[in-house]
This record gives C-alpha cells, sequence and structure tokens, in this order.
C-alpha cells in the first residue's frame, strides 16, 4: 500500500467511517502483543521488569501505576494512562485508536474498554470492516467489575460506573451511572464523604 493510500486510510478511522482490516494492515507493527504475553507472565515479585514492559507496551504511562495481569490489548500502543492508576485483573483494551486515561482512575476486573464497533448490516462486514472512536476517562473515575465502555465515550471526573454496565455515551462528570444501557442515578455528593465509616455496632 502507497503511503498515500495509508495516509487516507488514517483519515477515514480518524472520523469514524467504516475501514477493513486489509486497509489497516500497515499498523500491524505498532501492537504490542508479544510484550503483553510477557508481562502477563512475569512473576508478581519482578516489579522493575512489568514497569519497563508497561513503558514499551502502552502509548505512554503516569508514575504509580498498578496494572494487574493478565490483561488484554489489540495493540497496547494507543493506551495512554495518568498518574495512580490501579487497574484489576481481565481489563481489555481494544485500542485501534486512542485509549485516554486520567490520574487516579480505577477500574475494577473484567473490565473491556473498546473503541471499535462493526457494522448492524452483515454485507458491510467483509474482511472484519469496522468503526473506531477514541475513549476519554478522565481523572478519578471509578469503573465497576464486568463494565463496558463503548467507542466514543467520555467519563467525566470523579465519576463511578456501576457493575455490570454498558456505557455506550458519555457521563457527566461527578455522577454515579449505572446499568444497560448505563444512565446517571445520581450525583456524587458530600455525604458521600459519610459513607461506611461508623463503627461496627
Amino acid at each position: 500500500m502507497l503511503q498515500s493510500d495509508e495516509q487516507a486510510v488514517v483519515d477515514r478511522i480518524r472520523k469514524g467511517l467504516i475501514y477493513t482490516e486489509s486497509e489497516a494492515s500497515f499498523q500491524a507493527s505498532q501492537r504490542r502483543t508479544d510484550l503483553i504475553f510477557e508481562y502477563n507472565h512475569t512473576p508478581p515479585g519482578d516489579t522493575e521488569r512489568r514497569r519497563s514492559l508497561l513503558v514499551a507496551i502502552l502509548g505512554s504511562v503516569g508514575e504509580r501505576t498498578v496494572l494487574l495481569p493478565p490483561f488484554h490489548a489489540g495493540f497496547g500502543s494507543n493506551v495512554h494512562i495518568g498518574d495512580d492508576f490501579f487497574g484489576n485483573v481481565n481489563i481489555t483494551f481494544v485500542d485501534d485508536v486512542d485509549i485516554r486515561i486520567g490520574a487516579g482512575v480505577m477500574i475494577a476486573p473484567s473490565v473491556t474498554l473498546t473503541t471499535t464497533g462493526h457494522p448492524v448490516h452483515p454485507a458491510r462486514r467483509v474482511d472484519y470492516a469496522r468503526f473506531s472512536e477514541p475513549i476519554v476517562i478522565e481523572d478519578k473515575v471509578w469503573i465497576g467489575s464486568n463494565a463496558v465502555v463503548l467507542p466514543g465515550v467520555r467519563i467525566g471526573y470523579g465519576s463511578v460506573i456501576g457493575a455490570g454496565s454498558v456505557v455506550s455515551r458519555d457521563v457527566p462528570a461527578m455522577v454515579v451511572a449505572v446499568g444497560t444501557p448505563c444512565r446517571v442515578l445520581r450525583p456524587v455528593t458530600d455525604e458521600d464523604l459519610t459513607t461506611r465509616t461508623a463503627a461496627a455496632g
């Protein structure tokens, strides 16, 4: 594929338009699958090796980042994580385009962040045709177990996504949002500072 053709595909991807596996094959060098495999099989006590692998895998990674193995990613290189991130086991990043995660974010087990979907009509799914839109998770977000975040979603500062939710549209800052599809349940307020603080009676 000519460089001009590659740029045309990149431009379509950035616009959220349909592209195929064959058209995007020139991006294969950006995949970090071997390094991800190595990371997932590195002994828990070898923290220096884990850190160096994470730096090599991800597009960018902040300080004091914890990502418990195993994790999975289509590329890895399109994932950007801020400081003080905690990711529990079995997180999946479908990162055909950028996934940007802010500082102080916590993600529970078995969460999927997918930037990519497929056309509804089967005739348009030939050659694994798909579209991709970036995901943004702002600072201090907590995402509960088994949640799925879909293409193009932004989750605002400090919000909580309930376990098992399917997030198909943007979530504003400082709310609790739950369900399938995920909807705002209530705001996060100062009353939440006092929950689970009383001594057992």
